[in-house]
């Protein structure tokens, strides 16, 4: 920790040791700056995405395209959060779907972990959305994360469901801003 006067010194949400690039599934929800509702509206608790909404679910649908060993799964963006599931497999190790976080060891050539995939997902989105919108350098996204390691299969179907539900329970969100 620095000792500079003044210096705020920000605590990890990160899970104190653990190798985030260790294969297994991970629950990870990606708020918007000031919470700002950016990505469309939630009309009769169906998710109606607008342009930079789109933006985003394009930017994770694209992501296995530029990250090696990972799968998606379930996903949802919302006026002003995303929630998703990334796997992330050793090569022939893990299955998609199935969940087995750290049981493997690392691979000799490491994939690249959970911080590295989210920081790409928020990178690629923020600069689509400001060309978009004409506002280059503009936060789109609070600067941390929310992240969970789904350790077992009860686990992930929870997760599956409370992601895919997340549009009908939007008037009870304690983030919604109408």
């Amino acid at each position: 920790m620095s000792s500079e006067p003044g210096k705020h010194h920000r605590r990890s949400l990160r899970l104190q040791g653990y190798d985030y690039s260790l294969p297994g599934a991970y629950f990870v929800t990606l708020c918007t700056a000031d919470r700002q509702c950016l990505f469309g509206r939630v009309v009769g608790g169906e998710m109606h995405l607008n342009h930079f909404g789109r933006l985003v679910e394009f930017t994770w649908h694209d992501l296995p395209n530029h990250v090696p060993n990972i799968q998606l799964d379930a996903f949802v963006v919302m006026p002003n959060h995303v929630h998703g599931i990334i796997f992330i497999v050793d090569a022939g190790s893990v299955r998609a779907g199935s969940v087995d976080a750290g049981s493997e060891p690392a691979p000799t050539t490491r994939p690249h972990g959970l911080p590295e995939i989210v920081r790409q997902l928020k990178t690629f989105s923020a600069r689509r959305i400001n060309a978009a919108r004409g506002t280059p350098g503009v936060p789109v996204w609070q600067r941390s994360y929310w992240d969970h390691i789904i350790r077992n299969e009860r686990a992930l179907e929870h997760i599956r469901n409370y992601i895919l539900t997340n549009p009908t329970r939007w008037q009870e969100d304690r983030w919604h801003m109408p």
